[in-house]
């Protein structure tokens, strides 16, 4: 599961100021550079915390919090929501009153599972790609069953009309035979397709 835009969200616990951010990242060398761009915006917090997963690489960092209360559970609340290619950084400006290791872990978990909360995600799935080149009156028939039944990239109208579509349906060119008296799509390879996703917190 994938972030589909930056989110930044703060909360305060006990006096201290937690700012998180949420980026998709695509390696560990955006995430370097997402984290110095917040360091220096945010000079002069007390912590920039982080926790980062990119494919097979993880990272955390407590940033001088005392160790496994930052880091830790920032990269836990990602790991168990099944994300990707995403860094959490959560910025703390102390405000006098210490929370304690119990306290800390809580703090920073609820602090990224409220950004999280304010964030929207997205699934990739890979889907078989056709092209349909067929007559205006043919057209007129199957128009909306791709329509509804596939996801339609591209309708170039010609002296026939060619649809480009997906489809993950193992049945999709019989179907259109059907409605098409034996015209059959090309499958043309293979296409990513994005869909709106939830995660439970």
């Amino acid at each position: 599961m994938y972030l589909v835009t930056e989110v930044d969200n703060a909360i305060t616990i006990e006096k201290s100021k937690f700012i998180t951010y949420l980026k998709r990242v695509k390696n560990e060398d955006e995430y370097k550079d997402f984290l110095l761009k917040i360091r220096k915006k945010h000079y002069d917090s007390s912590h920039v915390c982080s926790g980062f997963i990119c494919h097979n690489i993880k990272r955390s960092s407590d940033d001088g919090e005392p160790s496994g209360t930052a880091g830790a559970p920032i990269l836990n609340v990602l790991e168990r929501n099944n994300l990707d290619e995403i860094c959490a950084l959560v910025v703390r400006y102390f405000g006098g009153i210490k929370l304690g290791t119990g306290g800390l872990t809580r703090a920073y978990s609820n602090s990224v599972i409220e950004a999280l909360n304010n964030a929207k995600f997205v699934e990739e799935y890979e889907y078989d790609k056709y092209e349909l080149t067929i007559s205006y009156e043919i057209g007129n028939k199957i128009d909306y069953f791709l329509s509804s039944q596939t996801v339609l990239l591209d309708t170039k109208y010609d002296i026939n009309i060619t649809y480009t579509f997906c489809s993950d349906d193992s049945n999709i060119i019989e179907k259109i035979c059907e409605y098409t008296k034996g015209i059959r799509p090309t499958n043309i390879g293979k296409q990513i397709i994005e869909k709106d996703a939830t995660i439970n917190l």
